[in-house]
């Protein structure tokens, strides 16, 4: 049998759930439906599938390290991580993955799905991905349709035709069809012939470039000429910009799905849900007797039907109904749950007006721990530095403002200038403007240390790094 590939398309900014997703920090790497972040469930569900070999992840640059790290967590190994310099949507980022499929395997099938979805039942949808597995290897391209119990107009639909005396479980794709209105939602339901569109897919990776090559040549040369100009960085195959940012941007539905001849849908019914909105979120998660899902320092009076979420301080609610409420350390939302897919208008407003929050939480993740931004004014800011067991620093210096440090717990390895010394807890240093420094986590605990700069500029681009352990040298990210 073909060796499975799982790909996993991990490059979504998931606007619908700020503000706890957010461009640098998105709904895939977060832990919104259990213990693990939706990225994880993703590549569980995947490598639990029978014949499956290694993942290839794409994804953005910037979650390059988060992605990798949780990963790792898993004990899960990769064939690849991809780097898309810029996102061009579903049809090149597969092209990617199909490339490099067929460098590893010639027969490779590829079992591709989005990192950011919910799937109840993982015996179902392994079940599933092993029989479209079986179509595909007979030269077909396999799509989920999941099972469509209820009119929602948020979804893609999927028609299927006639089925084929040897088409097995699955029908021919006869149409697919945009996000309708409510009538045409509840048409859909009733007939039975139609399927909420998973963006789900299987096929042999020779398919997919074959017919990519067919119907959208240039959207294949384009990603074939970044993959070929490739580098690689690390655990990272980081694609060619120049050449990656010529393709045009196309969804693998538009580019191939609905125009080939060989498109089968493969009826899927597994408590599937892309927790595109909050309220699908809400819908996704367990409700209490009031009808309300609370999470975290939530107290309420008189709420029912309700999402509230407090990540880091009391959230009160008297009253409500029907509302989600999510607190983060650095805004709120409120709004009622028929409106939440106007957040992102908000975001979109948020960003056109030059804020932060729509790309970047308070605290900030980076390849050796984390910052958390606790305070700030005219000259002067206070950070949280969080470092991990073995994480460095970058060497680097900063034109425009000193830094003092105070470990609070751990112990610091520090370099400044030509010295290097050890700090414990309750100890300080200062590090002078233009000073070469970098500190260091030798020890088995996290490392806490708060950061007090004072300058005349203090963004985060007024870093100049000489060396650095995770390829970032030249970057200020």
């Amino acid at each position: 049998m073909s060796t499975i590939i799982p790909v996993i398309l991990s490059g979504g900014a998931g606007t619908r759930l700020w503000p706890l997703s957010r461009e640098m920090y998105p709904k895939q790497l977060l832990a919104l439906t259990s213990k693990r972040t939706m990225l994880q469930e993703t590549a569980l569900r995947l490598a639990g599938i029978a014949g499956a070999g290694d993942l290839i992840i794409v994804c953005n640059e910037a979650h390059r390290f988060t992605v990798a790290e949780q990963i790792r967590e898993l004990n899960l190994k990769t064939a690849a991580i991809m780097l898309e310099p810029v996102g061009r949507n579903t049809a090149p980022a597969v092209a990617l993955a199909a490339l490099k499929a067929l460098d590893l395997e010639p027969q490779a099938i590829l079992v591709v799905a989005p990192a950011d979805h919910v799937i109840r039942d993982v015996r179902i949808f392994r079940e599933a991905a092993e029989a479209a597995s079986r179509i595909a290897a007979k030269g077909k391209l396999v799509t989920f349709g999941i099972v469509a119990r209820t009119p929602e107009t948020g979804y893609g639909y999927i028609r299927r035709g006639e089925a084929a005396a040897d088409s097995g479980p699955s029908y021919p794709v006869a149409q697919f069809i945009e996000k309708p209105p409510i009538d045409l939602a509840r048409e859909f339901v009733a007939s039975g012939d139609y399927y909420w569109n998973s963006g789900m897919f299987v096929f042999q990776a020779s398919r997919y470039i074959a017919e990519l090559g067919r119907l959208a040549p240039d959207i294949l040369a384009a990603a074939r000429e970044g993959y070929q100009a490739a580098k690689s960085d690390l655990d990272f195959v980081r694609i060619d910009k120049g050449a990656f940012e010529r393709c045009r941007s196309e969804s693998i539905d538009y580019a191939v799905m609905e125009k080939t001849r060989d498109a089968v849908v493969l009826p899927l019914d597994a408590g599937w849900s892309d927790v595109g909105s909050w309220s699908s979120l809400f819908d996704a998660l367990p409700a209490d007797e009031e009808g309300n899902v609370l999470l975290g320092d939530v107290v309420v009076h008189d709420t029912h039907d309700c999402y509230v979420h407090s990540t880091s301080r009391l959230v009160a609610a008297v009253g409500m109904d029907d509302h989600i409420i999510v607190e983060t350390k650095d805004a709120i939302l409120v709004a009622p749950k028929e409106r939440v897919q106007d957040v992102k208008e908000l975001v979109a407003r948020m960003k056109k007006s030059g804020r932060t929050e729509p790309s970047l939480h308070r605290e900030v993740f980076r390849p050796w721990g984390s910052y958390d931004s606790l305070d700030n004014g005219d000259r002067f800011q206070v950070k949280r530095l969080s470092v991990r067991p073995g994480g460095v620093l970058s060497l680097q210096m900063h034109h425009h403002r000193a830094e003092h440090w105070i470990v609070v717990q751990g112990t610091a390895r520090v370099t400044c200038g030509e010295k290097t010394f050890l700090l414990s807890e309750n100890e300080s240093t200062y590090i002078p403007i233009g000073a070469t420094h970098r500190i260091e986590n030798p020890g088995k605990v996290p490392l806490h240390i708060v950061e007090v700069q004072s300058g005349s500029y203090l963004g985060e681009d007024d870093i100049v790094r000489f060396e650095d352990n995770y390829g970032r040298q030249g970057t200020s990210t």
